[in-house]
């Protein structure tokens, strides 16, 4: 500092100290980046794969929708640890090898193989299409009913009373009582006669077939008055036997009924309102034909159209 003095001269200011100032510009905004850039694309993109799944159920029907959801989540078989078979994917084990079960005591040789059944739930080869038969079969019987009564006047009236149901049993024609139509008399098992010519015509209509008859009984939950020893049940089993003597008078043979059934209240029409009387009805079921029976009955008479 001495030597700076003397050189400077003695009306010569001090020199001022020099000051770096480092100035680092900040960004112009938003627009001038590239971070939007990337969000931009993410939003394009899944617009794309939105409109392309919006496409895709448009333009596919059920059965190839489900087999495209089947590709991406794929049913996943757990195997069970330490079971018979194997304690893991391809473990190993022998068809002789003993079994692990918790339920069941290890021995040697004793497994057992299992053969899925097929996709329409294990029939017998053959009881498809016997069951197709008997469908066909069966409407070729409701419209022969519905014809013959549409020629009868008063049984014309009870249409709306004939009720046809394809069940896991058969085809079930239900003769439903209403307000203005009983097919007994109250309390009894006396058949009216409306009701005896109806039941005359399913005979008719059924006896050249062969598919086994199942006769039940419904009565609604209105009680019988104390004191009396009748019931709900033994009045639909009687109804049925009626139903029953009824078709066999009409034709249809004896070895053709299976089950004569009555199940009083316990299976509704109106399940809503036990009291209503469409409850109280009878149920004549023609029986599916299992495949075996089909050949021992094929040569029974099945067409109708003559009648």
């Amino acid at each position: 500092m001495a030597s700076d003095a003397k050189k400077r001269g003695k009306n010569e200011p001090e020199p001022r100290p020099i000051i770096v100032k480092k100035i680092v510009e900040a960004g112009h905004g938003g627009h001038h980046g590239g971070a939007w850039k990337v969000a931009y694309a993410d939003f394009v993109t899944a617009m794309m794969a939105f409109f392309m799944l919006l496409w895709i159920l448009g333009a596919t029907t059920e059965k190839q929708r489900r087999g495209i959801a089947d590709y991406f989540t794929p049913t996943l078989v757990e195997m069970r640890q330490k079971s018979a078979g194997a304690n893991g994917p391809f473990g190993g084990d022998s068809i002789v090898s003993k079994d692990n079960y918790p339920h069941k005591a290890a021995q040697t040789g004793s497994k057992s193989l299992t053969i899925p059944k097929d996709a329409t739930g294990g029939e017998k080869e053959g009881a498809g299409e016997q069951k197709m038969r008997d469908r066909k079969r069966f409407m070729m019987l409701r419209q022969a009913l519905i014809d013959r009564m549409k020629r009868d006047r008063r049984l014309a009236k009870l249409q709306k009373n004939v009720r046809f149901t394809e069940t896991r049993e058969g085809l079930r024609i239900d003769l439903v009582d209403e307000a203005d139509f009983a097919m007994f008399s109250l309390g009894t098992a006396s058949l009216l006669p409306d009701a005896r010519k109806l039941i005359g015509e399913v005979a008719t209509v059924i006896e050249g077939v062969p598919n086994d008859v199942i006769v039940r009984g419904h009565t609604d939950a209105l009680p019988y008055a104390s004191g009396r020893t009748d019931n709900n049940w033994l009045l639909s089993s009687s109804r049925a036997e009626s139903t029953r003597q009824t078709l066999g008078d009409a034709g249809v043979p004896l070895d053709r009924f299976a089950r004569i059934e009555g199940v009083a209240d316990r299976e509704p029409f109106v399940p809503t309102d036990i009291y209503d009387p469409r409850n109280r009805r009878m149920s004549i079921t023609l029986a599916w034909l299992k495949y075996d029976e089909a050949g021992a009955k094929a040569k029974q008479g099945t067409e109708l159209a003559s009648r």
